[in-house]
Parts: structure tokens; C-alpha cells; sequence
């Protein structure tokens, strides 16, 4: 059955924004599993830089390192020991400005992941702080509290870690007798190893405004900020009063998450930002109950993105995503911020492997699902993405269409979530693993000293060398897809769409000279010619319906029109 696709409607933008991120798009490198430099089985610094032209190649704009400072990575480098200093097993600090400085050759910018919640154990503040005793002024610097019960056996409160367990840890104290004894607790709203920083005390703001400061001189062109609402916790740390696990990826309301004093820290750091040249940007992580919370971190004054999470949690449904880009896009426009999108990143199963599973089985999965039908609807879903107006972020190795790896053995894990019982699913490391490069080869060309996760047999077919110059493959349909959104006007800027009639679970969307009609449904459904095909996720035919011409777009696929 065919139905009118009604003519689309010249949209303008509101207002004259300008800004390189406001319609970039931002390529996401987990720094320990894309590129092995030196073969020691661990991704490093030295082999982004050797990929570099790669991503040139692809058509991405820009690029985010996932952390590579000094850690002694009890979380993959989200443990900071040295803000300023580069983990040996990534390189060192001359690799990060020569990388920096390649990246800025080849006209990609460069985003670094600063992670201002906490820091490590080993920082050393905080093993200042443990052996100078309760009292100490660098103790301050944290939350420490001594405990309840009648000789402080008991947590200061009922906040749970978002990787299981109390979200509070005992120090031993010397008891004056030679001895040792229970003493005060410290809070870690993570791994017991990355206790918190109390962003209450001056010390605090002026270490990480001199932390940003080195490297915008370094020259990076930005931050990705890790917990971005989390710095902030409420006054006199009350009770939650609830049983409920929390979770990383939730957007319950939580005395520790998205309160108000965080946004006075973004601003002051947006006065930094804006005193360097060449634009540089903030983006936050920032897990909010609601949308509208979330715009509240990019206004003017503030950052200039954030992650929007709800559209990554969305289901494979046509009205479901309708619902979330429209309300996406509403809440983002009074701030005159972009709207970001983003389907998979080191956090969540990837959606290659989240689609080919039944909806509402959350974003960590473990079992491998459906794989072609996963693959189908994840090419569908990133057209569609790449389609709507703002900031498009790719995680590196979904432009080859990976799967999660659902079936690592227990004893190559290490996501510390999957130590502690009760927390996050603690599955992570299944889209973690080092991507494929070659067909053959030491880790498929990963590096020359095989991985640090096990990587599946199957993998070489997905490798680099396998999908390049092959039409069809998910990584020509990546660069195609990227190259025609960087020479289409209707594609990127704005900050509206206009909705086209479509039929049930069909979504039909107009740009300026662009249509975009996405197939979810499991059966394929005859439309009206849009205009003339620049691209589609799947193959498309074209016949003679009763209304002029018409063609037959696919289950589960997305197609890219000229008008």
C-alpha cells in the first residue's frame, strides 16, 4: 500500500549560531583498544597517531581520547593518579603533543576525556590526606566522614557505589598503640579506588582550572567531562531511604547527581575555554532525569554539548524516536545549543548487538542476539542519526559494524563492575575489544603483540582491509554516508526537522533539500519517490504505483534523498 509523502518545508535555523562542534562529527577512540603502536598487546598513543589518516579518510571531524593518564587503571584509566602526565603504558607526554600536532596536520581536532569526579587512590593528595590522619586538611579535599554505630562500624549513609557495594570504604587508622583500627570512611561513588573529590573546597577548583589550562596549552581543542553531573553532591549527604541498585546509565533523581552548584563549576570553566583561540568546547556526560535537565548544562555560558543519552537508550521504534528527537530538539533550542546524538559508546552494549535483541533488556546485554537482523537496523538507525540536526559522535569500530563480544571468558574480564556483586551488569568489556584492522595477522593488525581481550575468529571479515572498497560494506556505507553529509546543506546545521506523512512505523523527515524515510518495521513498505537516491542503508527498488513513480523500501532500513 502506498501513501503521499507529503512535499517537505523549507525550515530556517533560529538564530546565527556558529561553531565547529555545533554539527560535527566526533569519533570516539577507546585508546586501549584501537591501536597497538609498540606490540605489546595494549593500545597506545603512538598508534592513534598511525591511524590518524584513517579517520581523515572516513570523514570524521574531530576525535575523542577516552583517558590516557597515569592510572593504575582499576577502572581503564578513570582512576586518575597524574592529570598532567601520560601512563607509561599509552606513551608519554611528547607522544600526546605529537599526536595533538598530527591530528591538527590532517584538520581533525582533538577532544580529551577529563575526569573531574575523582581520582585515584594513588593520587597524590589523597595518600597525603590517608597518612596525615583524621584532622588533615587534605582529608578536605574528599568526604571523609567518620561512621554510625556505636565505634563508627557503620557507612556515614546509605549511598550504594554505581559499581555495587556501599559507596564508602573504611580507612585503618593507627590506633596509638602500635596498632591499627577502623577510623574514618571515604566516599566513591565508583570503585573503591577513585575516591571523590569535594568540589565544595577551593583547593579542588583551582587544581582542575590549572589541569585544563595545561592542556589547552598543549593544544587540546577541548573536553569530554566524566560524570559531569556528579561533582556536586547535596548538603549534609542525607540517606537515599530506598533499596534500588543504582546504576551508571539511570536518570533517577539522586542526592549525588545533577544538582544545581555543578553548573557555577561550568561556568567558570567556560571563561578558561573562551580566553584560547580556535574554539575550543566542553561536553558533558551528564545523566539527567529529564532532557530538559540536560540542556541546562549547555547554556550559553556553560558547555557547548551534551550527550543525549535518552535518544542512545531509545528502542528500534519509528514513534519512540520520534518522540525523543522532537523532544530533543525542543529542549536544546531555547539554550541555543546543538542537539548531540550518539548510539554506542564504552559504556553500553553496542547497538549493532542491542538491536538484534528484544527491546528493553537495558544497555548491558549478553547474549549476541540476531546478528543480521542487528546489523540491518544498526546501519538504518546511524543514517538516521546522521541525518538530524546537530552533533553526530561514532565509537570507534561501529563504522565496521562489531558486535559486542558477549561471550569473553570470566577470566579475561576486567571491568571492575564485574567483581562487585550487585552493581552494573558489569559487561563492558564486550564492546571493548581491540577492533580489527586486517583480514590476517597478530590480533587482525591490531598490533604485533596479539590484545588485551580476546578477539572472536569471525572478526577478520569485519577488519578494515576486508570492507574497504567493497560496496555495501558497513565502512563504505560509513564513509558515503559522511561524505555526502559533509557536502549537503540540508544535513548537520538547524536546529528543526519537518515531519513528512509516512506510514505506521515509518519515519519520513525534510531537510532543507533532503528527505530522510526510515523503515522500522519488519516488512517492506512501498512509499512514493522522495527525489533522487544519494544513499541507502539497504538495497532499494524502484516500480510504477498507482500515484507515479514508487519505491520499496526494505524492513528495518533507512534511505537518503535530494529534493
Amino acid at each position: 500500500m502506498t501513501q503521499h509523502l507529503a512535499a517537505p518545508a523549507h525550515h530556517p535555523t533560529s538564530g546565527t549560531h556558529t561553531g565547529w562542534w555545533r554539527d560535527a562529527v566526533i569519533y570516539q577512540v577507546y585508546p586501549r583498544s584501537f591501536a597497538d603502536g609498540n606490540g605489546d598487546g595494549m593500545g597506545d598513543l603512538a598508534g592513534i597517531r598511525d591511524r590518524l589518516p584513517y579517520l581523515k579518510e572516513l570523514g570524521i571531524d574531530a576525535v575523542w581520547l577516552s583517558p590516557f593518564y597515569a592510572s593504575p587503571q582499576a577502572d581503564a584509566g578513570y582512576d586518575v593518579a597524574d592529570y598532567r602526565a601520560i601512563d607509561p603504558v599509552f606513551g608519554n607526554l611528547h607522544d600526546a603533543d605529537a599526536l595533538i600536532r598530527a591530528a591538527h596536520e590532517l584538520g581533525l581536532r582533538v577532544i580529551v576525556d577529563l575526569v573531574p569526579n575523582h581520582c585515584s587512590d594513588q593520587h597524590d593528595w589523597f595518600r597525603q590526606a590517608l597518612r596525615e590522619g583524621p584532622g588533615s586538611r587534605l582529608r578536605e579535599r574528599f568526604h571523609f566522614r567518620p561512621g554510625k554505630g556505636v565505634n563508627g562500624e557503620l557507612p556515614p549513609n546509605d549511598w550504594e557505589s554505581i559499581f555495587g557495594g556501599p559507596a564508602w570504604t573504611r580507612v585503618e587508622e593507627p590506633d596509638g598503640n602500635g596498632g591499627e583500627a577502623g577510623g574514618e570512611w571515604y566516599l566513591h561513588l565508583f570503585a573503591p579506588e577513585q575516591p571523590d573529590f569535594n568540589w565544595e573546597h577551593p583547593a579542588v577548583q583551582d587544581e582542575f582550572r590549572s589541569i585544563l589550562r595545561f592542556w589547552l596549552d598543549l593544544g587540546a581543542d577541548g573536553f569530554r567531562v566524566d560524570v559531569a553531573h556528579g561533582l556536586v553532591k547535596a548538603p549534609g549527604l542525607p540517606d537515599i531511604g530506598g533499596s534500588e541498585q543504582l546504576k551508571l546509565l539511570g536518570n533517577d533523581v539522586m542526592p549525588f547527581f545533577d544538582q544545581d552548584g555543578v553548573h557555577e563549576i561550568y561556568r567558570s570553566w567556560r571563561r578558561i575555554l573562551d580566553e584560547y583561540e580556535g574554539q575550543r568546547v566542553l561536553v558533558a556526560e551528564a545523566w539527567t532525569p529529564t532532557v530538559e535537565r540536560t540542556a541546562l548544562y549547555v547554556r550559553p555560558d556553560e558547555m557547548h554539548q551534551a550527550f543525549n543519552f535518552q535518544y542512545l537508550t531509545t528502542n528500534w521504534d519509528a514513534q519512540e524516536l520520534r518522540g525523543v528527537i522532537d523532544g530533543s530538539l525542543a529542549a536544546m533550542r531555547p539554550v541555543g545549543a546543538p542537539t548531540t546524538w550518539v548510539l554506542s559508546n564504552h559504556d553500553v552494549t553496542r547497538h549493532a548487538t542491542r538491536f538484534a535483541n528484544p527491546p528493553g533488556l537495558g544497555t548491558q546485554l549478553r547474549d549476541q542476539g540476531d546478528r543480521e537482523l542487528g546489523l540491518r537496523r544498526a546501519r538504518a538507525a546511524t543514517l538516521l542519526m546522521l541525518a538530524l540536526p546537530g552533533s553526530a559522535y561514532v565509537y570507534q569500530g561501529e563504522e565496521l559494524g562489531l558486535p559486542d563480544v558477549t561471550d569473553l571468558p570470566d577470566e579475561v574480564r576486567q571491568d571492575p563492575s564485574f567483581f562487585r556483586a550487585e552493581g552494573q551488569d558489569g559487561f563492558r568489556d564486550g564492546c571493548r575489544v581491540p577492533i580489527p584492522w586486517t583480514r590476517s595477522g597478530s590480533s587482525y593488525g591490531f598490533g604485533s603483540g596479539g590484545s588485551w581481550l580476546p578477539q572472536p575468529d569471525s572478526w577478520g571479515e569485519l577488519s578494515v582491509e576486508a570492507q574497504t572498497g567493497v560496496p555495501g560494506s558497513t565502512l563504505e556505507l560509513y564513509r558515503a554516508a559522511l561524505a555526502v553529509r559533509r557536502e549537503h546543506p540540508g544535513l548537520g546545521a538547524g536546529d528543526a526537522v519537518t515531519w513528512l506523512d509516512a506510514p505506521e512505523g515509518v519515519l519520513a523527515l525534510a531537510r532543507d533539500g533532503f528527505v530522510c524515510t526510515t523503515n522500522t518495521t519488519g516488512a517492506d513498505v512501498e512509499l512514493p519517490v522522495p527525489g533522487a537516491l544519494l544513499l541507502a542503508s539497504g538495497p532499494v527498488a524502484f516500480g510504477e504505483g498507482a500515484g507515479g513513480g514508487t519505491v520499496v523500501l526494505p524492513a528495518d532500513s533507512t534511505a537518503w534523498w535530494a529534493v
